[in-house]
């Protein structure tokens, strides 16, 4: 079910790099990162070595920047009608769809990755609990594994990467947004207990915030790994479907 998975994935994953988007995006979320870690989140104000300032804003750099690199993943093929002579390779759907998933993931991963002077220099500063950074780094990587296959979902569904990006932004958000306290109070107005636990239970925010404080749990873990798995299952129905905007 998976051939052509690995071929798809180091041609999307080679793609990234031949024109000057990819180097855009990886500068712009360094530049982002050492602005929010060390102006916004008070770094050295706080006089503690961790990352904590650091991991806080990921959730909402990943909410503008996730969807930028996932809404050409399938918009991209359907308005250049290359999608038709994908299908026409020997290339299963399922391989297609999961080798531009994971070329999206380990692109985003590696600019995570660049993310490392930020660890050599709190480990500079101090002796900081690497356990929890180390934690910190994997929530971060399936949360935008999250965002991505969100994202990837909702450009199978339009041939426009405009339409894709903003509406990947408004579901993402709502993801986000799912455990905040007015909108639990939203739905505990008229909802039943089991759905406000539900509505809560998809919070992003709250699952990675145990993540960047050093907690792995296997639920969160789970969930990440459900949503992808369902966002690409769509993926996949949606491409077999022939669903456009």
């Amino acid at each position: 079910m998976m051939r052509g998975c690995t071929a798809i994935l180091r041609r999307e994953l080679a793609g990234y790099f031949v024109t000057p988007v990819a180097y855009i995006f990886i500068v712009i979320f360094l530049a982002l990162t050492g602005v929010f870690t060390f102006e916004l989140g008070g770094f050295f104000d706080a006089g503690q070595a961790d990352l904590r300032s650091f991991f806080t804003f990921h959730p909402w750099l990943y909410v503008c920047l996730i969807p930028a690199v996932a809404m050409r993943l399938w918009a991209e093929e359907r308005r250049g009608g290359t999608l038709e002579l994908l299908s026409t390779l020997p290339v299963t759907r399922a391989g297609a769809v999961l080798g531009k998933f994971l070329a999206a993931w380990v692109f985003v991963g590696l600019a995570l990755a660049l993310t490392f002077p930020m660890w050599i220099t709190v480990n500079f500063l101090g002796e900081p609990d690497n356990g929890a950074i180390l934690t910190g780094y994997v929530g971060s990587l399936l949360m935008a594994g999250g965002f991505l296959s969100v994202g990837a979902c909702v450009s199978a569904a339009t041939r426009s990467q405009v339409i894709a990006f903003i509406v990947s932004v408004v579901v993402c958000l709502g993801f986000l947004l799912a455990g905040y306290p007015a909108v639990i109070d939203f739905f505990k107005g008229w909802a039943p207990a089991s759905v406000v636990d539900a509505v809560a239970s998809l919070s992003f925010l709250t699952r990675f915030d145990a993540m960047a404080k050093g907690v792995i749990d296997a639920r969160d873990i789970v969930f990440f790994g459900s949503l992808i798995a369902v966002c690409l299952t769509l993926n996949g129905l949606l491409l077999d479907a022939g669903k456009g905007d």
